[in-house]
Order: C-alpha cells, then structure tokens, then sequence
C-alpha cells in the first residue's frame, strides 16, 4: 500500500508524488525531470516556458515577409507588369515560330524595331522593348529588371517609374535610328540602361557613393561594345535618356513643382521627335 506524499517542498507542484530537489529558474516552483525545460541559464517549469513564448514577440518566417512584401501596397507592380508583359510577348513568340525561325515569328516580325519603318510605324519603337530574341536574352533582361526595376520603382514612385521606363526606351530606338539605322533590334535592355543612368543621378543627388554602380554601368556598356549581336547603341541612348528624365525628377520633387516637371518631361519626349525625324531624314537622304 503506498501512501501520496504531503505538499512538501521537495516534490513537484505538477506531480506530488514524483521528489525533487530542481526549482525552476524563474519562479522557484520544485518540478521533476518531466517538467523541466533547458533554459540558458538553469531550468524552467512548463508555465514560465509558456509565459515566456506569448511575451515574445511574433516573427514571421522570411518567405512570408519577402511576399507580404512583393504584393503589399507598396509593390513595385509596374516593374511586375513589365516582366509578366515580356514573358506573354516571349511566349507569343514561341508559338508563332521563334525557337525554330526568329525571322519565322509572326510576334517578332510584327513587334520588332527596324529603323526605315518609322515612318510608317514609329509603335515599333515601344514595342521592341518587350520582345526578346532567346532564352537567355529574357533571363538576363528580366533579373536585371527585378533586381533594378523594383530599386527604382520605390525611389520615384509608379506613375514616374513607367514614363522613366518608357522615355528610356525611345531613347534607345532613337540611338539605333541615328547610328545603326540598318539594324533590327529587340530588348529591354535600352530602357534598363535607362535605369542604371537613373539611379545614378538619384544615387549622387542623394549624396550616396556611386563609384560601384558606375563600375557596373562601365562593365555592361563595354560588353556592348565586345560581344557581338548587342545593339550597343541602344544602350547608350536608354542610359542618356534615362539620367537625363531622372535629372528632371530630382529637380522638380516639390510638390509646388509638378507642372514644370510634366512640362520638362513633356519637353524630353519632344526632343525624342526631333532626333527621330532628324534620324528618318538621315535615312531618306
């Protein structure tokens, strides 16, 4: 016959007929080996571990917060809307004949940019920023959009993320119209490079050290130059146009500001029609 012990002190406040001699850390209270907790320093008894997880505070695991992020209301969408518009273009292209023939492709034929078709389609000159010419040449575009893209998005905002982006664009078409007028291009990279001069300008306005960047900007505009097939040329308008638009939003950030800044902006996208009308009469001459 066995007889429970008494509330001594030396059993545990959970289990009285198991003796101990441990006391928890915290609170004091004598537990057996069952309700102890490792702790840092000692042990703990089961309601001083669950006191201690609910005062904690409650972090998310980091895909979480990296999505939260991605889709908040601070997304950068448009840079997502590019990339989603660039792959449904590569797609399209796909289907219509570009993994066995580029020429083949109905998309690529219809969107490309081609400098004597200004003229009579100058929409060639947007619509190129969204086809691509391989596999490689959207992954490449694309990570440097992402990684890019999304940098400057939450620097300027939206509205001026998209008109940075497409006046950057043009102004690479009319690089190709001026000094490589026989030449069909496709790519973002024009508008890309638009951004690398944009987030210089920003970087220095700022008054950030922007010797890296300019050693990344030195690298990718020197491979232009080296490896064949790129339209250099492109390169250097997207990233003319593009430090020269973000000059524009550095300048005129106050809010008293904003008319002088669409009329400069205004006033950049004239000057793009200047030089592709001085460009076409190049070509007729």
């Amino acid at each position: 016959m066995s007889q429970l012990p008494d509330s001594s002190a030396n059993y545990c406040y959970r289990h009285p007929n198991r003796q101990s001699f441990v006391l928890c850390q915290r609170c004091g209270r004598t537990i057996c080996p069952e309700c102890q907790t490792q702790a840092a320093v000692g042990v703990h008894c089961p309601e001083c571990v669950r006191e201690s997880r609910q005062s904690m505070p409650r972090t998310r695991p980091a895909v979480v917060t990296a999505v939260r992020r991605a889709t908040g209301t601070d997304a950068p969408v448009v840079t997502y809307a590019i990339m989603a518009l660039c792959l449904l273009v590569f797609i399209a292209e796909a289907a219509t004949g570009l993994l066995t023939s580029r020429t083949g492709s109905v998309v690529y034929s219809a969107l490309a940019y081609y400098p004597p078709l200004t003229v009579v389609q100058p929409w060639r000159m947007v619509t190129s920023l969204f086809v691509h010419a391989s596999v490689l040449h959207i992954l490449f575009n694309m990570f440097s959009l992402f990684i890019l893209g999304t940098q400057v998005e939450a620097m300027i905002g939206r509205v001026r993320f998209a008109v940075l982006f497409l006046l950057a664009g043009v102004g690479g078409s009319v690089a190709v119209l001026l000094l490589a007028p026989g030449v069909v291009v496709v790519g973002a990279s024009g508008a890309i490079f638009g951004l690398f001069g944009a987030y210089f300008i920003i970087a220095r306005h700022l008054g950030a050290n922007a010797t890296q960047l300019i050693i990344v900007i030195a690298i990718n505009l020197g491979i232009g130059f080296v490896v064949p097939g790129i339209a250099w040329q492109a390169h250097v308008g997207g990233l003319v146009i593009g430090a020269l638009v973000a000059l524009v939003f550095v300048r005129t950030r106050a809010r008293n500001l904003r008319i002088p800044q669409v009329g400069m902006l205004i006033g950049v996208g004239a000057l793009l029609v200047g030089l592709s009308g001085i460009g076409v009469a190049l070509i007729g001459a």
